[in-house]
């Protein structure tokens, strides 16, 4: 089926105006775009990696709606365009013009699948579900994943950084802590290295499931990881649950800005000479991770480099 793609060129205070305009209209979903700084609030909660920074927000604001090429519109879109005009006598909306192309209709859910195959971490082999490749050298492990819609291929410098660490430190009897785990794929290769238990939080149910199903694939068993919905920054329950020196590894694949707040609560969490080991870091915000995690009692190991980004190992004495 082919679409149309309707844009809208307003501005960020205008958006929520126009999007309403468009429900009212019968659109039924709106896609915005625009540069608006995250809050700390929004930062907060965003355990993923993100582009390090946003182009510079101008105040302006695309909104984009599909209709059906086929069909006859045209009252549809006088009815749009009439109500952009009368907004103006309300809120400054910009230019209020609608350019309109063409689409197909794709699978988006599945097309990024095309671009990850497998691949290797040292020696470490990772390769997507859907693929069936063996490993053409010698490996420690083989793991199989499929992220769904949570983080975590592998393939991001930030993800690799962390696993190289884990193959460093993980031993027979280590138990993790997976903070942000995301598919699951850190859990995975610290128990594929032979560590004896992991468990894992994250702020997104979506996640918590997703990491079961590729428990699932990798032919562990849930009695080898627990894994709950929660934030460590904000769950006091959860700090303190977390935090009775019961991990000889935390790793936290997450942002700078989530990490420096977080730092505070993570020595309770490690056994004395546990390892912390920490990535998501874009390589301006090194030394902001590293004096945070200094300042919370911890002393830098390593800090390692893989394109712009950066990981942080350090231990507890």
């Amino acid at each position: 089926m082919k679409w149309e793609k309707y844009r809208i060129k307003t501005t960020t205070q205008a958006e929520d105006f126009v999007s309403s305009m468009l429900a009212d209209c019968g659109i039924a979903g709106v896609e915005i775009e625009d540069n608006t700084p995250l809050t700390e609030q929004e930062t907060a909660r965003m355990f993923i990696d993100i582009p390090p920074e946003l182009p510079q927000d101008d105040g302006t604001s695309y909104l984009t709606f599909y209709l059906e090429a086929d069909g006859d519109h045209t009252e549809l879109l006088d009815r749009i365009r009439q109500e952009l005009e009368d907004l103006r006598d309300v809120v400054a909306i910009g230019d209020g013009t609608i350019t309109v192309s063409q689409t197909e209709d794709q699978d988006w859910a599945n097309n990024w699948k095309q671009f990850f195959h497998s691949f290797y971490v040292g020696d470490i082999f990772i390769r997507p579900t859907w693929e069936t490749e063996e490993p053409k050298q010698e490996v420690k492990t083989v793991i199989e994943i499929d992220p769904g819609i949570s983080f975590g291929t592998g393939k991001h410098e930030t993800t690799q950084l962390c696993i190289r660490e884990l193959d460093r430190y993980v031993r027979p009897d280590s138990r993790v802590l997976d903070l942000g785990c995301g598919s699951g794929i850190l859990s995975i290769v610290a128990l594929k290295l032979g560590a004896a238990h992991v468990h894992g939080t994250d702020i997104d149910e979506d996640c918590i499931r997703s990491t079961y199903d590729n428990f699932a694939v990798n032919h562990l068993t849930k009695e080898q990881g627990t894994f709950e919905v929660g934030n460590l920054i904000t769950d006091k329950e959860l700090q303190q649950r977390l935090g009775q020196e019961s991990y000889d590894i935390v790793v936290a694949n997450i942002l700078a800005d989530v990490l420096i707040p977080m730092a505070p609560y993570l020595p309770a969490c490690l056994k004395p000479q546990g390892i912390l080991i920490c990535s998501g870091i874009i390589d301006f915000k090194e030394n902001a991770v590293k004096e945070a995690v200094e300042a919370a009692g911890l002393r830098v190991v390593r800090v390692g480099h893989q394109g712009e980004w950066v990981s942080v190992t350090a231990v507890k004495e």
